[in-house]
């Protein structure tokens, strides 16, 4: 269960505009960095279940103690030198290793059964600036997958209503290509339009951001089975196509101006690393854990590879769409009116139903990141400030551009790739070192990574800043070509 839980929320939104990413790369480019991406993306994975368990054994650790320090407190309540026994209590916490714990018959003091957010993690093994810069990076990527959100829903609204009216009825797909300023109902532009749609999306899912958003089993369970029907209605709908020999679609084998877009799609559309705390630590048995996790994870690259091969084989590259369920409202691909407007529609239900949770995140996130110990806000500043810095900047951000590739390239190379890919690396260093520091150096964490060679985190951190200098360069020499 855990595993289709983990499929489930990897395979998301990103998926949708992976089709455009590779037919604008190439098959053979594509191919390759997604493989690659994903293998990367299995590596951090199981750093991150590292550092969960060595989280979970300092947690014990200091529990184990603090009721040793009890017990000897209660036993010798009669001395009244208190710096002996705080001196004694320092020496014994500094000096007795996990060897005497082990001996004690505790063998599995790194078993995974206390659910630590990566937060949590971060303020457990990193510094002040450490702990600053991880909160910074979650409210960038959060704050990207909200304007990605806020845009995708108006988009697609825009696309369906715009074309099922005037003279070309149902023809988003059949190779015309739409500018913001041609016109959508009357005087009023598609331009217009979306931003209407925008608004009234803000109007009926920002107040949820001023509230909490609990029990949504039956929501998520809804929105899970809607996907999956649309991405397989998309895949045999193409394949029909194909074989009927209706295909269009020519793609290149390599152009590298598509990389930079490709790299940020990728990174994104194989992201969980955030939500594993909660994946992973309710799963009873985790003897075979990154055995099960990299099945779930080569199950989602062939997913992956038979979504965006079969759009870019159906499809010519000109008319493939930033959303792909965009390319099958178009009469001629399928002329069941129902089918072309659930696909048509998809996102808007589904990310419609992950909006409010993933604002709550953000917003909470603001919370922790400036929280005082011992303090509370002011009830306008919980109440509303923190809310509203939540809600508006993505609205603003989706308010000026709807270009889905771009913004799922660019949160998935800078914030993504932040998560993915420094994050964990440093983790599982720094949890590496404390167990070492804290349980000696003979201790064996039971969930070590595959990758336990300290040459992979080198390697890992090497790629996540070249990653980082890269597509920067990249944009700064695309905007200068402009």
């Amino acid at each position: 269960v855990g595993l289709v839980y983990m499929f489930n929320l990897i395979v998301g939104t990103g998926a949708l505009t992976m089709p455009k990413a590779f037919a604008t790369a190439g098959w053979l480019v594509s191919l390759v960095l997604l493989m690659f991406l994903g293998f990367m993306s299995y590596m951090t994975t199981t750093f991150v279940v590292e550092a969960m368990a060595a989280a979970n054994a300092q947690l014990r650790w200091k529990r184990m103690e603090k009721r040793k320090d009890d017990e000897d407190e209660d036993s010798s309540s009669g001395v009244s030198d208190s710096d002996v026994l705080l001196q004694d209590g320092y020496e014994r916490a500094e000096t007795r290793p996990i060897l005497s714990v082990q001996r004690r018959g505790s063998p599995n003091i790194f078993e995974i059964t206390e659910r630590v957010e990566m937060g949590q993690m971060a303020s457990m093994f990193f510094n002040k600036v450490g702990v600053n810069l991880f909160y910074f990076c979650i409210i960038i990527y959060l704050y990207g997958d909200l304007a990605i959100y806020a845009a995708a829903v108006p988009v697609s609204l825009m696309q369906v209503t715009c074309s099922a009216t005037g003279n070309h009825s149902c023809s988003v797909g059949d190779g015309t290509k739409y500018n913001d300023t041609d016109k959508c109902w009357g005087p009023i532009r598609r331009i217009d339009a979306y931003r209407l749609y925008l608004a009234a999306f803000t109007l009926l899912l920002g107040p949820f951001t001023f509230f909490n958003v609990q029990k949504t089993k039956y929501l998520q369970i809804m929105t899970s089975l809607m996907r999956w029907i649309a991405f397989i209605l998309m895949i045999i709908l193409a394949l029909i196509r194909i074989s009927r020999g209706q295909a269009e679609g020519h793609p290149s084998m390599a152009q590298l101006s598509g990389i930079r877009n490709l790299f940020g799609v990728c990174v994104y559309s194989f992201m969980c690393q955030h939500s594993l705390p909660s994946l992973i630590t309710p799963i009873s048995k985790k003897k075979h854990v990154n055995k099960l996790v990299l099945l779930d994870y080569v199950l989602i690259l062939a997913f992956y590879s038979l979504l965006s091969f079969t759009a870019i084989y159906c499809f010519r590259n000109d008319t493939l769409m930033d959303m792909y369920t965009l390319n099958f409202t178009n009469c001629e691909i399928i002329n069941v009116a129902f089918i072309r407007y659930f696909l048509g529609l998809f996102p808007v239900f589904t990310i419609s139903t992950n909006f409010p949770i993933i604002a709550v995140t953000l917003r909470n996130n603001w919370k922790t990141l400036f929280h005082r110990e011992g303090g509370t806000y002011p009830w306008v500043v919980d109440r509303i400030v923190f809310p509203a810095i939540t809600l508006i900047p993505p609205v603003l951000v989706a308010f000026c551009t709807h270009d889905l590739e771009s913004l799922v390239g660019i949160t998935g190379a800078y914030a993504g790739n932040g998560i993915q890919y420094l994050i964990p690396a440093f983790l599982a260093y720094c949890s590496r070192k404390d167990t070492q520091l804290v349980f000696g150096s003979g201790t064996v964490n039971k969930h070590l990574s595959p990758f336990r060679h300290t040459f992979w985190i080198v390697f890992v951190l090497i790629w996540g800043f070249s990653c980082f200098v890269f597509v920067t360069a990249n944009i700064v020499l695309s905007e200068s070509k402009l």
